[in-house]
């Protein structure tokens, strides 16, 4: 996974994964989901994403994805 973001675009990306998107779902306004061709999630592509996310209080934690064994 990737999270990347534009300061020039204002473009916050979450790459889940590899691959090459073949379609597009608008979530909300200015939220996209990029798609396999099998329809699933390659990334989440968050426009304008400053006046969306407040990067004061940003913390990851994968915890869930990864849980003990």
């Amino acid at each position: 996974m990737k999270i990347i973001y534009s300061r020039d675009a204002d473009v916050l990306t979450i790459q889940l994964s590899e691959g090459q998107p073949s379609d597009s779902t608008d979530m909300a306004e200015g939220i996209i989901v990029h798609l396999s061709e099998k329809g699933r999630p390659l990334e989440i592509e968050i426009l304008d994403a400053s006046t969306i996310i407040d990067n004061k209080g940003v913390e990851v934690s994968l915890e869930a994805l990864f849980p003990a064994a």
